[in-house]
């Protein structure tokens, strides 16, 4: 008996992967020229950007005469025509200087208050129970969009009842109710994202509520303290609507003093230059001091 041997059938060889085509000469210059003019693109606006910056910069280090014969940007082709009798005239100046401590004194306060209030109330919202805190929560959310317009008669009148209107207390109160509904708002969905069980650990191991908020919380909410803080500083420091209705003349911020002072263009352009840039320069340290607090704060929960 002769036995039969089966083969196996052949298989077909499989057919070479079609390769990816190569991106053509053409095409590569096309990739490279766009990302090279896009960052060339970035470039030019943000020196378009810096532009008025630089001109205001460059005008208050000229004297009174060269800014009324010729632009700023002569002083390129001649430094040597810098100089700081401007800021002299500045410091001499009793409305000026008068005026930039009266910011001081009403965006500190004006903000510590809102981060310290809007912190407490934003960890009330979020971890305490408490009867309707929801429907407190949304009546909080919803005055965020009540315009500043609607309250300055109202709050002047109760103002001069109390005897705080033209004062500094009167404007660093109005800022402190107008920028806690969004304090709140913005510290509440901060701290609800913290995880409940490091909350739940920390409780059993005896800490009460204030030590809660103080060792855990607002460690993990610094990013959103951070943010909150420069918000609420740029726009007490550079706002002038509500202290042009609250503020008299012993209690004007910058904002208004330099407003008065174009009045008078003629007579003391020397110090509106100086005056503009500090009143500028100082919300700008402040915020690149605090830059990657705000950025973290800005980014966080973009990524779970």
């Amino acid at each position: 008996m002769t036995s039969t041997a089966t083969t196996p059938a052949a298989t077909p060889a499989p057919a070479p992967a079609a390769g990816r085509a190569r991106p053509s000469l053409a095409s590569r210059l096309v990739s490279g020229l766009g990302g090279t003019l896009v960052r060339l693109f970035l470039v030019v606006v943000g020196l378009f950007w810096l532009v008025p910056t630089i001109g205001l910069l460059l005008s208050s280090l000229r004297s009174p005469q060269d800014m009324a014969e010729s632009g700023w940007w002569t002083v390129l082709t001649e430094p040597s025509r810098l100089t700081f009798e401007s800021y002299a005239n500045l410091l001499g100046n009793g409305d000026i200087t008068g005026s930039l401590l009266n910011t001081l004194l009403i965006t500190v306060p004006a903000t510590l208050l809102v981060v310290l209030i809007g912190a407490l109330a934003g960890y009330a919202f979020a971890w305490m129970e408490f009867p309707g805190r929801d429907w407190w929560f949304l009546g909080v959310v919803g005055l965020i969009v009540v315009p500043v317009q609607v309250a300055l008669l109202p709050i002047a009148e109760l103002f001069g009842d109390l005897g705080l209107f033209g004062s500094i207390a009167g404007v660093v109160l109005f800022h402190t109710g107008f920028g806690l509904p969004f304090a709140v708002f913005l510290l509440r969905n901060f701290f609800a994202e913290i995880p409940r069980e490091l909350l739940e650990a920390a409780r059993l191991d005896g800490a009460g509520e204030l030590r809660l908020f103080t060792r855990v919380v607002l460690p993990l909410g610094g990013p959103a303290v951070a943010s909150l803080g420069i918000f609420q500083f740029l726009w007490v420091w550079n706002d002038m609507l509500v202290a042009l209705v609250f503020a008299d003349s012993g209690s004007q911020p910058i904002t208004v003093a330099l407003q008065t002072q174009v009045r008078q263009f003629g007579n003391n352009i020397d110090v509106l230059a100086p005056g503009a840039f500090l009143s500028m320069a100082i919300p700008l340290a402040v915020f690149f001091a605090f830059q990657r607090q705000f950025v973290s704060g800005v980014m966080a929960g973009a990524v779970k």
